[in-house]
């Protein structure tokens, strides 16, 4: 079936897409001035693509896409780097931790702040009973709409990202990075009305992307167990903390493909186009061994991560006040 195989112009019209839409939102704002109706659609195509541009910088950062190992760092690169404004090494440091250990406290970073979140049965009933945490966590489903969507990719990744490449020194990645500002900057200040209006634009726009960022990462894996280090093997590992989404055009677009988290999670390095081909022998090794397979609709995944959040929060406070 030969699932490693690369289809090229899956990536190459993937890669264009991306391009186009970047051009459209520009050419919009050129041609029809800051109005707020054109404003706020521009806004959104530059969304759209720098959205798409995460999952394809994905694809280069797992070196799905290249038989050539330097080919696919190049334009990992390019995709996090200028597409995205990202550095392409704190990405890899941070992911490839998730990848190893997926939902083990303090092993997968992508659920390790326990200072802002519990996540998980374990560790709200462990922190509860030992009158630990000073947030609210009982109210941690009302407040992930700011701490999560709202200043995720606003706020966090900026500071992490400019922190990491500063403290190692970076200067290749900071390199690649400031291409993606300088373009912004400059196609900003040459339509805007200057650079403070630039900013907000960007800001707007990094606060578009992260509401679709965080849900399609979080759906995936926030609702199911979380907990410490249990050393499974690897296909339960991947299956217990782990779901997937309901396949389809949009889906399948919308995820980058991440709706087949499963898969994803199994083989690490297949190009994302194949994994519909994989996916019922992996649901046939499920069935066979009686792993659970968990595949869910679009909305019911993502009204599992507030559920989930508001689960973990009524345990810690269950515990921290002896209620049983």
């Amino acid at each position: 079936m030969e699932l490693f195989k690369v289809q090229p112009i899956f990536y190459l019209l993937h890669f264009l897409h991306i391009i186009g839409i970047e051009c459209v939102a520009w050419y919009l704002l050129w041609q029809f001035g800051d109005c707020w109706p054109v404003w706020l659609v521009s806004a959104g195509l530059l969304a759209t693509a720098q959205a798409q541009a995460g999952w394809t910088q994905h694809d280069y950062g797992h070196l799905s896409v290249f038989n050539n190992f330097k080919l696919n760092h190049l334009f990992h690169q390019i995709t996090i780097g200028h597409l995205k404004g990202a550095s392409s090494h704190w990405w890899n440091f941070r992911h490839f931790q998730h990848h190893v250990k997926p939902n083990i406290h303090k092993k997968d970073p992508d659920i390790t702040l326990p200072q802002v979140f519990l996540l998980g049965d374990h560790l709200p009933r462990e922190w509860g009973s030992q009158k630990r945490g000073k947030a609210p966590y009982n109210h941690q489903h009302n407040y992930f709409w700011i701490l999560g969507p709202w200043f995720l990719l606003p706020g966090y990744f900026h500071l992490e990202n400019i922190y990491f490449v500063l403290m190692r020194r970076d200067w290749y990645d900071v390199l690649w990075m400031s291409t993606f500002f300088l373009k912004f900057f400059y196609l900003g200040n040459s339509i805007l009305a200057g650079g403070w209006a630039t900013f907000k634009f960007y800001m707007f726009v990094r606060w578009l992307e992260s509401h679709w960022f965080v849900f399609v990462t979080q759906m995936n894996h926030l609702p199911m167990e979380i907990g410490k280090d249990h050393n499974n093997d690897w296909v339960t590992s991947q299956l217990i903390s782990t779901c997937n989404v309901e396949p389809g055009l949009f889906n399948n677009w919308f995820s980058g493909h991440l709706n087949f988290q499963i898969e994803h999670h199994l083989f690490p390095t297949m190009p994302r186009h194949n994994y519909p081909k994989v996916a019922p022998y992996v649901k046939d090794l499920c069935k066979k061994h009686n792993v659970t397979y968990v595949e869910k609709k679009l909305g019911t995944a993502f009204a599992d991560i507030i559920r989930s959040l508001r689960k973990s929060g009524k345990l810690w406070f269950n515990a921290y006040y002896h209620i049983d």
